[in-house]
């Protein structure tokens, strides 16, 4: 109907009986302007209506598992942006996905091994072959334990990860969790003949918000991971100083070091050299409560030469979200010898 009344209105004189003009009012050249208007509107429509199809096909594939699939068109516009987008999504799921198979299978190998010293003990001890006695429970029970840590670190790190941790956050004095930290690893320093040392400042840090007990977890792995890896007559230092907007925490040893193709991995789940002695959940632990409080970590290291793990906590009012200032520069040694 709309394009017969065009036409009407170009070949017969716009629908006007008494208008006395028998040809087109815009001649030859309007007919042409004309099609060719029509023509860029429908591949205009076309070049739309392909790429949101595609993008439709494509949804189906992803409802029924399929990650890998990609969207191409050369479409620009909203229409680019919404390829983008569901390009950009189909690639979270697909290494959501595969992160999701890694971590199974990961923690079906760490599960494999207590569960098998477990049963073979209790087989043992009901076919007579072990005696029934404390030092086989002792080894049931160790086992149980292991399984029941790595039970406790996979959830932490999943609340994490999906930033569903609930912390508990309340104002904490940097320099008395250092001060904590140090002397609760003290014993073990002072037997391995490591020198551990707390150093504040300069500047010295503020007080900030965060959850104790989260935070106390993080420095507490870190330090456990440098004294197991730093040989006797070596130091590790537990720092915290004062940066614009933040305050860092440091734990720096003289240990053995990691290498360079190694480090970018050390926080992954289930990463561990090979004279470690933990899960392998630790650091990605660390990793998952330093971004929950809305900071970041990173390691640096170089072999023989040791590692130095900092991270950061924004040191932001809880009333006015204005940032705290720091305090005149101070310093004070905890020393371990």
């Amino acid at each position: 109907m709309v394009a017969a009344s065009l036409l009407g209105a170009i070949f017969g004189g716009g629908g006007r009986p008494d208008s006395g003009y028998d040809g087109p009012p815009f001649g030859f050249v309007g007919f042409l302007l004309l099609l060719f208007g029509l023509f860029v509107v429908g591949r205009t429509i076309r070049r739309t209506a392909a790429p949101i199809g595609d993008v439709m096909a494509a949804a189906e594939r992803v409802a029924g598992g399929d990650y890998a699939v990609r969207v191409q068109t050369k479409a620009d516009g909203e229409v680019g942006r919404l390829v983008t987008s569901f390009n950009a999504m189909t690639i979270r799921l697909e290494a959501t996905e595969a992160q999701r198979r890694n971590l199974l299978a990961d923690v079906a190998h760490e599960l494999r091994t207590p569960l098998a010293v477990i049963q073979g003990n209790i087989e043992g001890m009901l076919d007579n072959v072990y005696p029934r006695d404390d030092e086989r429970l002792e080894t049931l029970l160790e086992g149980t334990a292991m399984m029941a840590r790595l039970l406790e670190d996979l959830r932490t790190l999943s609340l994490a990860e999906a930033g569903a941790l609930r912390l508990h956050q309340e104002s904490i004095e940097p320099a008395a969790l250092v001060e904590d930290v140090v002397a609760a690893h003290t014993p073990r320093a002072v037997a391995a003949g490591i020198a551990l040392q707390g150093v504040l400042g300069p500047p010295t840090p503020p007080e900030i918000e965060a959850d104790p007990v989260r935070l106390r977890q993080v420095l507490e792995n870190l330090v456990t991971n440098s004294l197991r890896h730093t040989p006797a007559g070596g130091s590790v230092r537990v720092e915290a100083a004062s940066r614009p907007g933040v305050v860092t925490f440091s734990v720096v040893d003289t240990g053995h070091g990691i290498a360079p193709e190694q480090l970018p991995q050390i926080f992954d789940r289930f990463w561990k050299s090979a004279d470690s002695g933990g899960s392998g959940l630790g650091l990605a632990i660390a990793k998952g409560l330093v971004e929950a409080h809305g900071g970041t970590i990173a390691a640096e290291s170089r072999p023989g030469r040791g590692t130095a793990i900092r991270f950061t906590v924004p040191t932001r009012s809880p009333t006015t979200g204005a940032t705290i200032p720091s305090p005149a520069p101070h310093r004070i040694p905890i020393k371990v010898s």
